[in-house]
């Protein structure tokens, strides 16, 4: 995706969010998280825009943390929300294509890496604050639900910190059905998880891994996106081979 794309994603979900939490309020609780209300989801995101938005404007190029919240009153929040968001819109959209910053991990460029870690980010919590307020979910595209799956995979996972690790060495498929070459083998061990996708051009029955994997998840790319992030149970997927590698990933592999 272009990332012209992943800003205009975060602009309409970071609308969307705010308007869900508005009408929601404070106290709703957040599924997903069941120790936080609205109020400490609008919080989180609008520190993470904030903090973003200032990696880009002013080139940060060691690894931080974002500032703590103001002291705000509920009614002060979405306000605050809504402020943030438009800031880091505008930072991603008017940052020069060379720009030179920090990034969690390699990509193919500090913006290219911002701009698309920002609107997963807040396409997750948009998620999080629909379900709170109880209403139907805005649809993802497949091919924006596929990069979210990758990111996830090849991004968050390749990390130290990930906790998907296993005594054994054993592998899980991942495969979105609507997004072509959305095809991953996840080789899990004592070490943090090493990722393979799948060649898009290998055709013969549909793309497959060198070997078997022990388990495979397949379904449509929003519902990969949305189970994988633990934002759906993912009762409608397909499931095949050893199922304790999808408890696994239910108890240490969602963010």
């Amino acid at each position: 995706m272009e990332i012209t794309e992943f800003v205009e994603t975060l602009r309409l979900d970071g609308g969307l969010l705010a308007d869900a939490a508005e009408e929601a309020g404070p106290d709703a609780s957040i599924p997903a998280c069941p120790d936080w209300r609205m109020r400490d989801l609008v919080r989180h995101v609008g520190r993470v825009h904030r903090w973003a938005a200032q990696i880009v404007t002013q080139g940060v190029q060691q690894p931080g943390r974002p500032a703590e919240a103001p002291e705000l009153s509920d009614d002060e929040l979405v306000g605050w929300l809504r402020e943030g968001h438009h800031h880091l819109v505008l930072a991603l959209h008017n940052a020069p294509r060379d720009l030179a910053a920090w990034s969690m991990w390699p990509a193919a460029s500090p913006l290219a890496f911002w701009a698309r870690r920002q609107a997963h980010e807040t396409s997750v919590h948009r998620v999080d604050a629909q379900q709170a307020l109880g209403a139907a979910l805005t649809p993802l595209p497949a091919a924006f639900a596929a990069d979210g799956v990758d990111e996830l995979l090849t991004g968050v996972h390749s990390l130290d910190r990930s906790r998907l690790r296993t005594d054994l060495p054993r592998t899980l498929r991942v495969r979105a059905g609507d997004a072509p070459g959305a095809d991953w083998t996840v080789h899990l061990s004592e070490a943090r998880p090493r990722v393979v996708r799948t060649p898009a051009d290998a055709v013969a029955d549909g793309p497959q891994p060198a070997q078997p994997a022990d388990c495979t998840i397949e379904g449509p790319a929003e519902e990969l996106y949305l189970t994988l992030w633990n934002r759906l149970p993912g009762d409608t997927l397909t499931i095949t081979g050893d199922k304790a590698l999808v408890e696994l990933w239910r108890e240490h592999g969602g963010v």
